[in-house]
């Protein structure tokens, strides 16, 4: 059973790194990225989202052209750790073009949620 629990760790983004137990969903949320097609720009630093994403309710009031981003924060009830992972896309004719994912582990975006 426990190596089953840290393959899930490794590979599913809703399995604590900590403790390998299964975590909760606490919040998921939409934003826009500042970012248009042919200017994407591929950032790995949690400030970086954090000064830019700008929250929408749905996909419909995001322009054409322009980069979106999924957010889904992640607690796990066994040892209180956070995760949240952030999925960056361009909507097409109601199919998302992903483009990158990002697991921020460490807490880098616990202050923005």
């Amino acid at each position: 059973m426990g190596f089953l629990r840290k393959f899930r760790a490794v590979f599913h983004d809703d399995w604590c790194r900590k403790c390998q137990s299964q975590m909760e969903e606490k919040n998921r949320q939409l934003y826009m990225l500042p970012m248009t097609v042919g200017h994407y720009i591929s950032h790995e630093n949690a400030d970086y989202y954090k000064k830019n994403l700008m929250k929408v309710n749905c996909k419909a009031d995001i322009p054409t052209g322009t980069y979106a981003c999924g957010m889904i924060h992640y607690h796990c009830p066994e040892c209180g750790h956070n995760a949240t992972k952030l999925s960056i896309f361009l909507p097409v004719r109601d199919v998302e073009k992903n483009e990158d994912a990002f697991l921020f582990d460490n807490g880098e975006m616990d202050d923005f949620i």
